[in-house]
């Protein structure tokens, strides 16, 4: 087990993507840190991560305010005994027209997947450097995050706003033996695809699973992604096998956006 003795932090732990990395990161070795908004579903995955054998801490938090990130750091490093990998993996999607987006629903985007991933750097980089360790810090980025995409246009921009944050912060912290990476997931079976798909049809007049066919019929794999998918890859990023790797964004979509 590649992350045993580690503690490791999860935004948006409580369903899809989340709890994936949760769980394969405690199969891994690590004591997980778990935060998200929803108490009752951040429970369960406590419970799942304990059936496992590894310990569990759960915190309620809105990594939109920065405050609250902050304190859910605090948290993990009092009940687990140390944080050594923070995954900045909550976020929000947006399927709108770019000609009818409004100044709320852009605030309240850029304020959970870009201000939330930037606070979540601060916070590890800040508890990393007190504990006099080096530290990996993990962001959830997107295909969006290389391509933007039609009716995605608000959401696409909120992910390459987190490579940028992932280049600057590798740049600014590596210095201090911090590694800053993120991961780029395509089409994953999850709520957000679902809603995504909704979304799409109302828009667009396509029949509901329409869009979410369409992209996964371009997956050269030729299946969707799973949470599983991605979760091995960031327990790639978390372990030491990447030590020397920082700054980076890959794609991780079996075949769908080639760069």
């Amino acid at each position: 087990m590649k992350l045993s003795g580690k503690v490791a932090l999860i935004t948006g732990a409580a369903q899809g993507i989340g709890r994936g990395i949760a769980l394969r990161l405690a199969k891994e070795g690590a004591d997980i840190a778990l935060v998200d908004l929803n108490p009752e579903k951040l429970r369960h995955v406590a419970e799942e991560v304990q059936v496992l054998g590894r310990k569990a801490s759960t915190f309620v938090a809105d990594v939109g305010d920065r405050e609250q990130v902050f304190q859910a750091v605090e948290h993990a490093h009092s009940t687990l005994g140390g944080l050594d990998i923070m995954v900045n993996n909550a976020g929000i999607s947006q399927v709108k027209p770019l000609l009818d987006v409004t100044a709320e629903e852009i605030e309240r985007i850029y304020r959970i997947n870009v201000q939330g991933t930037l606070w979540g750097i601060q916070a590890a980089a800040e508890k990393f450097q007190a504990l006099k360790r080096t530290g990996k810090i993990i962001n959830a980025c997107s295909i969006a995050g290389h391509e933007g995409y039609a009716l995605l246009g608000v959401y696409s921009s909120t992910k390459f706003a987190v490579r940028a944050l992932t280049q600057a912060a590798a740049k600014e912290l590596a210095v201090h033996g911090i590694t800053v990476n993120a991961y780029c997931p395509g089409v994953v079976g999850t709520d957000m695809w679902v809603d995504i798909d909704k979304r799409m049809s109302e828009i667009t007049g396509a029949p509901i699973g329409a869009t979410y066919d369409k992209f996964v019929n371009g997956i050269a794999l030729g299946r969707a992604e799973t949470p599983e998918d991605v979760a091995a890859f960031v327990a790639y990023l978390a372990s030491p096998d990447a030590d020397y790797m920082t700054g980076q964004a890959p794609l991780i979509d079996g075949g769908l956006v080639f760069r």
